[in-house]
Order: structure tokens, then C-alpha cells, then sequence
């Protein structure tokens, strides 16, 4: 059942965006997610499913994120302009968990209950967290590269950051379970394009030139995996690529065979469960801590399987 503050917020500032002002939606309750992005495929496939949950619950939600995955400020002042219009509650997915942390204090002073999604923070104050198991995704990432260059060789990872909980642990993941598993596998170079394709394209070109040896590379979401196949291309280098995400271009690849396989997460799976906590939570229902929304490794061979085709996405 809905406490007071809620059914407040409900009734009286529950708001959406309609032609640039705000129109009052009494009959629903108002969820806005903040994302970490906009523009990749990964993000938009995360908005569907937020969207197909809303339907369900009848809700309003929003979807936005700054344009690319290294605006903390812009993301921290979007978080700001959310909680101004009282919703009764709020996803979050951080781009960088510490500097977030301030406003999310605000959130929770404000009695506003806050629902992670892709990315946590290091605070208790999320009721939970909707997730892919990042360490344990980026482990089998590592296995996979072992058993496709033969268990030794030399090794790069382009992560999109080093600030996001996804960020930190898709590294950790694979670099631990390297250390851990295949002593003649060595890591030797560990670096951040901040998500940008781009901007990985030229690091990977970077990489080969320093290390002509290398055997393999992991990509570490969609844009740095892609930036990972344009440099790779560029370069006219012939390595093992293993990728993380879906989308169009990471899928291209795969089939091609120019990217071995890739791990792909349940984005529209953690865009509903999102919103469906969101909605237990002003219900007053409990909730787990982390909610896992799952990870499938995918490569030519099983891509069109019915299981790993549901959660691969344009």
C-alpha cells in the first residue's frame, strides 16, 4: 500500500515532459530514469524495457542520460532536475559512483526511493540494484579468450571507465580470472576510452603498435568493443577480439568472424526490472538487494539460438 508521502507525490506533483512543459499526471505514478548514456544501442534496448514495464504497472516513466558515458556532471545535474519534480521514485545508473553520492543523499532525504540500474553506487541508499553479475560476465570473457588463443600470449582490455561499478568490475573480472586461471596468458595493457568508439579505435591501434605480438583484445561494453574491430581493422591485425554487449555493429562482427564472441547482458530485462522494483518499492513490497538480470556468451555458432537471439539487441 502506498504511504503518504507517496500518494503526495502521486497526486499532486507527479509530473512528465510534454512539448517542453509539464503537464500533471494524477492518475500515474512518476518514475524518471537517468542513465549513464543515451545514444548506444545497449542504452535504448535498457529505455524499452523500461517502457514495456510501465505499460504493465501503469506508470509514467522517463528515459535520458548524457550523450556520452563521461558526463558526471551533466548525469548528476539531470539526477537534480528528476527529484525537483517529486517523483515517487528514481533509477539511477552512475556514471561514476562516488561523485554521485552527494545527490543521492539529497534523494534520500527527500524520502524518495532510489532503484540502481546497470551500475551502482558504493552507498547503501539504493533499495537495490538491477544488474549483470559484471565479475562473473567478465571472468567467462577471460575463459573465452583463453581457450581461443590456445591459453598463452599476450593480452589488452579497453574498458569504458574506471569510475563506474560496471567499469571497475568488467576489469577485475577478466583480469583476476586471467591471474587466477592461465598463468601464461599475460595481461599487458589496461586502458579507457571512456566508451567512445572512436576514441577506443585509435587506443587499439595504440596497443598493436606497442605489443606486435598481441595475441588478443577484450572490448568491455558496445563502444569500446567496436572501437576495439575498427582498430583492429585499421590496423589489418589478425587477433582474437571478445567483445561485451549486442548491437548492430558488435553483431556484424561476430558473424563475420573479424570478432570471436561477445557477452551479451538482458538490457531490456534490466530496464523492466527496474521499474518493476521502483513500483514494489512504493507499494511497500521488499525488494532484494540486487536484483541479477543475467549474461549469455554468444558467437557465431549459437547467435541465432532462441535463448541467446531474445536478449541480443539492434
Amino acid at each position: 500500500m502506498l504511504n503518504r508521502r507517496h500518494i503526495i507525490g502521486a497526486a499532486s506533483a507527479v509530473a512528465f515532459v510534454l512539448s517542453g512543459n509539464f503537464a500533471l499526471a494524477e492518475d500515474k505514478l512518476y518514475i524518471p530514469l537517468i542513465s549513464k548514456g543515451f545514444s548506444h544501442q545497449f542504452w535504448q534496448a535498457v529505455k524499452l524495457g523500461s517502457e514495456q514495464a510501465a505499460e504493465e504497472f501503469n506508470v509514467e516513466v522517463t528515459f535520458e542520460g548524457p550523450d556520452n558515458e563521461g558526463q558526471v556532471d551533466r548525469q548528476i545535474d539531470m539526477l537534480a532536475a528528476a527529484l525537483a519534480k517529486k517523483p515517487a521514485a528514481i533509477g539511477f545508473a552512475a556514471v561514476d559512483s562516488q561523485a554521485s553520492i552527494p545527490m543521492l543523499k539529497k534523494i534520500d532525504k527527500a524520502g524518495v526511493p532510489l532503484i540502481a540500474f546497470d551500475s551502482g553506487v558504493d552507498s547503501e541508499i539504493p533499495v537495490t540494484t538491477a544488474t549483470t553479475d559484471n565479475v562473473a560476465a567478465a571472468a567467462l570473457a577471460a575463459d573465452k579468450m583463453a581457450e581461443a588463443i590456445g591459453g598463452a600470449g599476450k593480452v589488452a582490455v579497453i574498458s569504458h571507465d574506471q569510475t563506474s561499478r560496471t567499469g571497475i568490475d568488467r576489469v577485475d573480472g577478466f583480469v583476476n580470472q586471467i591471474a587466477a586461471k592461465y598463468p601464461d596468458i599475460e595481461v599487458v595493457s589496461v586502458q579507457y576510452g571512456g566508451g567512445d568508439h572512436l576514441i577506443s579505435t585509435e587506443i587499439t591501434k595504440s596497443i598493436l603498435t606497442a605489443n606486435p605480438d598481441l595475441k588478443g583484445m577484450f572490448g568491455a561494453n558496445e563502444g569500446s568493443a567496436i572501437g576495439v574491430v575498427n582498430g583492429v581493422k585499421e590496423a589489418k591485425a589478425d587477433i582474437v577480439i571478445i567483445g561485451f554487449d549486442s548491437g548492430a555493429a558488435q553483431k556484424e562482427a561476430v558473424r563475420s568472424g573479424l570478432m570471436a564472441g561477445a557477452i551479451t547482458q538482458n538490457p531490456v530485462g534490466i530496464g523492466y526490472e527496474t521499474v518493476k522494483a521502483a513500483v514494489a518499492t512504493i507499494n511497500g513490497e521488499s525488494v532484494p538487494k540486487i536484483i541479477d538480470t543475467g549474461f549469455y556468451y554468444y558467437d557465431k555458432n549459437n547467435m541465432d539460438d532462441p535463448e541467446i537471439a531474445a536478449v541480443l539487441y539492434d
